[in-house]
């Protein structure tokens, strides 16, 4: 079975989290990983995006530990967040995470947790000075693999990180195939390695 966690927080960008949300569900949707299991995780039950579109949380406040990924969104809620302590201490629940991906500034919660130490991460081009004091290096590619952390570019990556993941969990394959059903006509993102 595979355990995804995606984390979001009042004033997300929706399509951070909706982008990469969509093609990694499809793996159970169209049958590729019938075992696939995903919790909404927040602090808060209920919260809103940059623009009061209104989410609901699966599981609220508790431990991130026991999944094989996290993936965090990004948005302007990112900025207060980094210097939220409680929050940041909930992040660092999953520490023992196989892997931790993000989506835009959601790099720069990974960072603040200490996720980011010695790596290479990218984020939404207007916060590459953002980043800097928490990685080893700013790349300004679309979706940045190093180790146990994917980060991906802004708002719009999230699409290339969700099918980069697809990719990364079930084959290439799955990925052209979810794809395909999307209607996403990029097949290849930089630095997928």
């Amino acid at each position: 079975m595979l355990r995804l966690a995606f984390i979001i927080f009042d004033q997300m960008t929706a399509l951070d989290f909706v982008g990469v949300y969509d093609p990694l569900t499809r793996l159970k949707t169209m049958n590729f990983m019938s075992d696939l299991r995903w919790d909404i995780c927040a602090r808060t039950r209920e919260l809103t995006d940059d623009r009061a579109l209104r989410f609901a949380a699966t599981r609220v406040n508790e431990p991130l530990v026991g999944y094989d990924a996290i993936i965090v969104a990004g948005g302007y809620g990112t900025r207060a967040l980094v210097n939220d302590a409680a929050f940041i201490a909930w992040l660092q629940t999953a520490a023992d995470c196989p892997l931790k991906a993000s989506v835009c500034t959601g790099s720069l919660l990974l960072g603040a947790a200490g996720f980011l130490k010695a790596r290479r991460a990218t984020t939404h081009p207007s916060a590459y000075q953002d980043l800097a004091s928490f990685c080893a290096s700013v790349a300004h590619e679309r979706i940045v693999a190093d180790g146990d952390v994917v980060t991906a570019g802004g708002v719009t990556a999230g699409i290339d990180l969700g099918l980069y993941l697809v990719e990364r969990f079930a084959g290439a394959e799955a990925r052209a195939r979810i794809a395909r059903q999307m209607d996403y006509p990029y097949a290849t993102t930089n630095n997928q390695a």
